[in-house]
């Protein structure tokens, strides 16, 4: 074996601390005692992928990235995410541009090694609890990369007068530390400012533009928006895709459901539930049904039944009404 016991831990350690030149260094002893014992192979290849890595122009020390800090810390919320494409119920349309994002940031450096960015700059937009944000999770989690959300809106009334310099600080952290940055309620800052190309909202959202732009292909930026209609139309061409989400379909509501449900759900009538839960979000059948099931649970039963889903369904539409 070609690293012993304390190089594995030196490796670990060094990684834990995002100390990059004391990982290369201990991974350098694991390829020089690779070659002394007559596995030349293995040590040429370990200095190849080291030499790689130090030339590589972003950081990857996902540890470090995890728990923003400085100014950065006030901007983002740093996440995790453990949501895969298991998780993510929709058109398959709209399964496959996001499958197409991911292959090609897992092929970037093919990409780019001809010319070519990869997709890195995403516009998602549909009615609240659509799967938007479940969307940028199951991107970030498919490249086990940390996911860093934005709030807009709070952004904007937090720092007025200094957004674009935020704005700014975050992009930078865009093109030095590779994550997914998902900027959530996009139409704070990206809604339609005809007539007002001198003030504040103008020159943030042309700030923004300039930023996305110049935007590394080694992060995902996504722009997550409820409101498609009042977008500023200087946007859509700045992204390299948009994707649409809609409200399910009673096919895909009851998807979502089962798959919420799990075992708990045998012997119930699906397409009596799915007639009671038309309109409802894929968030908001996800609440109904995780509702019916804890009431279930702690009634000491084993099931849900159909009645169960179809209350915790109609409490939700009222909900909803107010």
């Amino acid at each position: 074996m070609a690293a012993s016991g304390e190089h594995i831990k030196a490796l670990v350690r060094s990684h834990a601390s995002g100390d990059d030149s004391a990982f290369y260094a201990v991974a350098m002893q694991v390829a020089a005692k690779a070659a002394r014992q007559g596995h030349s192979r293995l040590a040429a290849d370990i200095k190849h992928l080291i030499d790689d890595a130090r030339q590589e122009p972003v950081v990857r020390n996902v540890t470090s990235i995890a728990t923003p800090r400085g100014d950065l810390a006030d901007l983002v919320q740093a996440t995790f995410p453990k949501a895969t494409f298991r998780d993510f119920v929709g058109p398959a349309e709209v399964v496959d541009q996001i499958k197409l994002v991911v292959s090609e940031q897992r092929q970037r450096s093919r990409l780019l090694e001809h010319g070519f960015a990869p997709v890195h700059r995403l516009l998602l937009a549909g009615p609240p609890g659509t799967g938007k944000t479940l969307t940028a999770s199951v991107i970030a989690h498919e490249l086990a990369l940390p996911l860093l959300t934005v709030r807009l809106d709070g952004l904007l009334s937090k720092y007025l007068g200094e957004t674009a310099g935020k704005l700014r600080t975050v992009f930078d952290a865009v093109n030095t530390q590779r994550a997914v940055y998902l900027f959530d309620e996009f139409d704070a800052l990206g809604a339609d400012r005809a007539g007002n190309d001198v003030g504040e909202a103008r020159r943030i959202l042309n700030s923004f533009l300039v930023f996305l732009e110049e935007a590394s292909p080694e992060s995902v930026v996504i722009a997550a928006t409820n409101h498609r209609q009042i977008l500023d139309h200087a946007l859509f061409r700045r992204f390299d895709q948009v994707i649409s989400y809609d409200l399910p379909d009673a096919v895909q509501a009851r998807k979502i459901m089962q798959a919420r449900l799990g075992g708990l759900g045998k012997g119930v009538r699906w397409a009596s539930v799915v007639s009671h839960a038309e309109g409802l979000s894929h968030a908001e059948l996800v609440k109904s049904v995780e509702s019916a099931a804890k009431l279930a649970l702690l009634g000491g039963n084993m099931t849900v039944t159909t009645t169960d889903l179809i209350d915790a369904v109609e409490t939700r539409k009222m909900a909803r009404r107010g």
